[in-house]
């Protein structure tokens, strides 16, 4: 339960940090940014695995580079699914979506850190 929470708040932050790094990209309220990262946790855990088996041999040619759009077009998708996340355009949608897997990355490495200690611990 606790590595969902981080990996959550990571995926919050790094939305922040799109939202803040990338043009294009901008987020109404705190509010905002925490029901974006839930939607887009949602289509991630839902959509992406889909469009991934769907679009693998486009994938497979492109040596993985297409996974990028595809993350892409999942942080566009979570714009259209909530009024006070914009994503504007392609680009936008493609950087955007790299800033937030960096550091949803990195939001992974601390939550497995802190589950193998927990377990070192008991």
């Amino acid at each position: 339960m606790t590595g969902m929470l981080i990996r959550f708040a990571f995926a919050a932050g790094g939305l922040s940090a799109a939202a803040n790094l990338v043009p294009g990209i901008s987020v109404g309220s705190f509010g905002y940014l925490l029901a974006a990262a839930l939607i887009l946790g949602i289509i991630n855990a839902v959509v992406r695995p889909v469009l991934i088996i769907l679009t693998l041999p486009i994938s497979i040619l492109t040596l993985g580079l297409f996974l990028l759009v595809i993350n892409a077009g999942m942080l566009a998708l979570t714009a259209v699914f909530l009024r006070g996340f914009h994503v504007n355009g392609f680009v936008a949608a493609l950087l955007g979506s790299i800033v937030v897997s960096l550091v949803s990355w990195v939001g992974a490495a601390v939550a497995q850190r802190l589950k193998a200690n927990a377990q070192r611990e008991t």
